[in-house]
């Protein structure tokens, strides 16, 4: 049947319509494309191959809600003797409100510090640490606190990785970073967790005593399962070193290793330390070619670093009878680099910055007393999110 001339004219015109529109469509959608194709690709919010590209974004760490943690044997093998009894006495409970107070205060410095140097600063959510949980398995009086995600949180190029970590008063401490690893995900950066460890009785040696011989020390984790803290790894480029310590296992290298695949080459370094925990009070590349050094753990230094120059560390200037119930003296050595010249160290430390001063760096002075009773300082409590530089090989 003949439509009418009518309809037949109307049916002309919305077809020409109809291909004019999709044409036009096509045709935005092509500039678009092309647009995209020739517009700067955006940086990725996770980026960081060394401890000396200049730092762009990273995370400061927060003592809010920070709790005594409660007494383990792993503890043991790494906490100062004369503070177990602390431990054993007050573990789950909050810390004195106000020692967090002034560590808190030096944290929110550094943050300041960091933002006037151009650096974008990110914080965990404060978290109460003093909440008793439990596995099936066993059960955890409390936690510990957000402020150390070097210990928890690695880097490695735009992929960041949550640490299976060995201390069960640590189980839950990725909760304050959850916020700022989902962010970084949903823009494009790799997350991933390493398997979490079921921290059953026997990853630990019950009877653990410290060995009486430095270069041979004694392990309180077994093989059972993979555990490291990231801060046993430092990253330089396609080389990242590490040391197997009271929290980092075998397994836990071999996983690391296997994950990040042939890219990088780990290399597991050993030093003269009967209870080796956290490599960054040990050993700390500074730029290519520097290298800090820890002169009572590491009396050679590793074949590899043979040409760099080397620089050891004076002993720190904390005194006696300040509190220091979670970590050595030798933590004045944990310096963070803002680039290959910039480095923030402890204000009071005045031998390191003469050292640093004449070694080539132009040092950033940060009061941080109050936050190294608590087992860290300038490495420790942050995690460099993003630096501006490529992968690269030094060695």
């Amino acid at each position: 049947m003949r439509l009418p001339e009518s309809v037949r004219e109307r049916l002309q015109v919305a077809r020409t319509a109809a291909a004019l529109w999709a044409c036009s469509t096509f045709m935005r959608w092509s500039m678009s494309i092309a647009a995209m194709q020739q517009s700067e690709p955006m940086p990725a919010p996770v980026c960081s191959y060394n401890e000396w590209d200049p730092l762009e974004e990273v995370i400061v760490g927060v003592l809010d809600g920070a709790a005594v943690p409660s007494w383990h044997v792993a503890l043991k093998a790494t906490m100062p003797e004369d503070h177990w009894p602390l431990f054993e006495r007050a573990g789950g409970q909050l810390f004195d409100k106000e020692l967090v107070a002034r560590g808190a205060r030096e944290l929110d410095e550094l943050a300041r510090i960091l933002t006037a140097e151009g650096v974008h600063v990110r914080r965990p959510d404060p978290v109460s640490q003093a909440v008793p949980f439990s596995t099936p398995n066993w059960q955890s009086t409390g936690g510990l606190y957000a402020a150390m995600p070097r210990d928890l949180l690695l880097v490695v190029g735009e992929e960041i990785i949550e640490a299976p970590m060995a201390w069960r008063c640590r189980y839950f401490e990725h909760a304050a970073y959850r916020r700022l690893l989902k962010e970084y995900f949903q823009r494009g950066a790799r997350w991933t967790a390493a398997p979490k460890p079921e921290l059953h009785e026997e990853l630990f040696d019950a009877g653990y005593v410290e060995s009486e011989d430095e270069d041979d020390p004694r392990f309180v984790i077994t093989e059972l399962e993979p555990t490291f803290d990231a801060a046993d790894f430092i990253r330089c480029g396609r080389d990242i070193f590490v040391q197997r310590s009271q929290v980092t296992n075998l397994f836990g290298i071999r996983w690391l290793a296997r994950h990040i695949g042939p890219a990088y080459r780990i290399h597991v370094l050993s030093f003269r330390d009967s209870a080796p925990m956290h490599i960054d009070a040990t050993l700390m590349p500074l730029a290519p070619g520097k290298l800090l050094v820890n002169p009572e753990r590491v009396p050679k230094i590793p074949p590899i670093f043979s040409g760099w120059d080397v620089l050891e560390s004076p002993p720190s200037t904390i005194p006696d009878s300040h509190p220091m119930f979670m970590s050595s003296r030798w933590v004045n050595m944990n310096v963070l680099m803002l680039d290959e010249k910039r480095v923030i160290v402890e204000s009071q430390e005045e031998p390191l910055i003469r050292a640093l001063t004449d070694f080539g760096f132009t040092c950033i002075p940060c009061h941080f007393r109050h936050v190294m009773s608590f087992g860290g300082a300038f490495h420790c409590v942050t995690c460099d999110v993003r630096r501006r530089g490529t992968l690269q090989s030094y060695f």
